[in-house]
């Protein structure tokens, strides 16, 4: 039986320490390239649904006010698509006009004024953050944008 060279034996041994560095080094790269590309699609994509969420709404509240002569006062709010008013003005034609009403992206309820601000009402969501102000994902997303 013939013992193996000292060449064979280094051969199977395995990865050299600096080959698995080198590796480590390539995946490190990549994933510092990937990972915020990604994480900046999920925020884009949370502002996306709240845009969508506030021009529902907004849809809703247009059917309620040509039903009822006027929207929601700011006491009844953004329930009053949802459950009929019992307090304020109570609309003479209301119907449910939504199943139940959607929080934000970020799990917080819409937010509605009336009379609003930069409109005659305003639907808007205050973004990642919940706080007024802000810029990015943490900006307002709001029915006058």
């Amino acid at each position: 039986m013939t013992r193996p060279s000292l060449q064979s034996l280094r051969r199977q041994r395995g990865f050299t320490l600096i080959e698995l560095m080198v590796v480590l080094v390539i995946i490190g790269v990549l994933a510092a390239l990937i990972v915020p590309n990604v994480l900046d699609r999920a925020a884009e994509a949370r502002v996306t649904a709240a845009r969508t969420d506030v021009n529902n709404l907004m849809q809703a509240l247009k059917l309620y006010k040509l039903d009822n002569q006027r929207f929601p006062s700011g006491e009844q709010g953004l329930q009053a698509l949802v459950v009929k008013p019992t307090t304020g003005t109570i609309p003479p034609n209301w119907k449910p006009y939504l199943d139940k009403l959607p929080n934000d992206p970020w799990g917080k309820p819409y937010q509605y004024a009336n009379p609003g601000v930069k409109g005659e009402i305003d639907v808007y969501s205050l973004g990642a953050d919940g706080q007024v102000g802000g810029e990015g994902k943490d900006a307002e997303v709001g029915s006058w944008q």
